[in-house]
């Protein structure tokens, strides 16, 4: 017998709905990209803690780096205390750092395990940030400090930035003395301000066009200090543009969680090899590990047709997570981890579990069921109720 339930409606009705019972895709053991792809990680708040979830950040470690772990086994490398960790939304400095540290002595035990983590200036008091040098010291505290535990950095958008920055020379001030200290290539991270309003005209410009002509021209300054740029505009046309204008061996990190699967499958133009395809960097891929890895492995192995036929399903799932407000996303990455049994619980640090409304989770339930992500049915069905339950509904 199909597994069902009843589900709110957008009309404000219920319907019964039957799961389809498809089961999901698994990589082959193994298995081996011929793209580097960073999951960018949530973390499990503890929910025993007695805080002020508000105002007070209580982190469940084990289960956290356990998920990091389940990451890892997948073959995917962690992008560590970023957004989706809920960075600048609840997680604050130290805790992140604290983050870093442990993910990075977890993926010592697993070879050939990459993480990049956050590098950025939210220890600041943003009220107390007055010019471009203030930016620059805060950046150079957490990349001493993440340097010091052997990471490679992201180098995350500044919120302090945007706030004082005059002019784009302010942004290849602060980002040519950085690029000019890093230990190691790094990988910039241009996050549009559907996923954070204090970032809008980042680069000194609203004009994406000249935004985009400063950040290349930082880029093209220091070759040989970057790694790649994550870019988050949900715009593939733009990131394809970038793309095409990077130099050499430098590569482009899809941060598009809405057109990600034909920017990671490519158009094979260009005059470089990275010109052609984008790497990954992505938040959803926290949601869709497993098929991100079957269909990554799948697209290794030359067999594009059955890439599409795995990951393109799951992108109805992530334009919905990823629905304005974009910056709420994180609590459908953390629901998609509760239904599927990687936390015990539905709490987020900040409280951010309640952002959206159980009408999203009902769709997000059904688009996860059409993509084949509900890795154990019965489970999700009976936490789904849960939920529905909390609200008053009963399936």
């Amino acid at each position: 017998m199909a597994l069902s339930l009843t589900l709110p409606t957008a009309s404000g009705s219920l319907a019964p709905y039957a799961l389809r019972g498809t089961a999901p895709a698994k990589p082959d053991a193994g298995v081996k990209f011929n793209r580097i792809a960073y999951s960018a990680a949530h973390v499990v708040a503890d929910p025993l803690a007695a805080i002020d979830p508000w105002l007070q950040c209580a982190v469940d470690w084990d289960t956290t780096i356990a998920y990091r772990r389940h990451l890892f086994s997948l073959g995917l490398g962690v992008a560590e205390a970023m957004d989706t960790a809920q960075r600048g939304m609840g997680l604050d400095w130290p805790t992140s750092l604290e983050l870093i540290r442990r993910s990075l002595n977890a993926a010592k035990d697993v070879p050939g395990a990459l993480v990049a983590s956050g590098c950025g200036t939210d220890h600041l008091n943003i009220d107390d940030v007055k010019s471009v040098d203030d930016v620059i010291r805060g950046y150079e505290e957490q990349m001493a400090a993440i340097e010091a535990l052997g990471g490679k950095l992201i180098v995350m958008a500044s919120r302090a930035l945007a706030r004082v920055a005059k002019s784009p020379a302010d942004y290849e001030r602060v980002y040519d003395r950085i690029l000019s200290q890093a230990k190691q290539p790094v990988v910039l991270h241009w996050l549009g301000d559907m996923f954070d309003p204090a970032l809008a005209g980042y680069w000194g410009t609203k004009d994406v066009d000249a935004a985009m002509n400063t950040a290349l021209g930082i880029i093209a300054a220091h070759p040989d200090k970057v790694d790649g740029i994550k870019i988050s505009l949900l715009d593939k046309d733009k990131e394809i543009a970038m793309r095409r204008r990077l130099p050499s061996g430098v590569r482009m990190y899809t941060g598009d969680d809405f057109n990600y699967a034909e920017l990671i499958a490519g158009d094979g133009f260009g005059s470089e090899p990275t010109h052609g395809k984008s790497d990954a960097l992505l938040g959803i891929f926290d949601a869709i590990a497993p098929a991100a890895s079957a269909a990554l492995g799948a697209l290794a192995q030359g067999n594009t047709e059955k890439f599409h036929a795995i990951l393109g399903p799951t992108v109805p799932l992530s334009r919905h997570i990823f629905a304005a407000p974009t910056r709420f996303y994180k609590t459908g990455v953390v629901f998609m981890a509760w239904l599927n049994g990687h936390q015990k619980h539905f709490t987020m640090v900040g409280g951010q579990q309640s952002t959206r409304s159980l009408q999203h989770f009902a769709e997000l339930f059904r688009l996860a069921d059409a993509a084949n992500l509900l890795e154990q049915p019965e489970l999700a069905v009976q936490r789904m109720k849960t939920l529905l339950s909390l609200h008053g509904v009963e399936s």
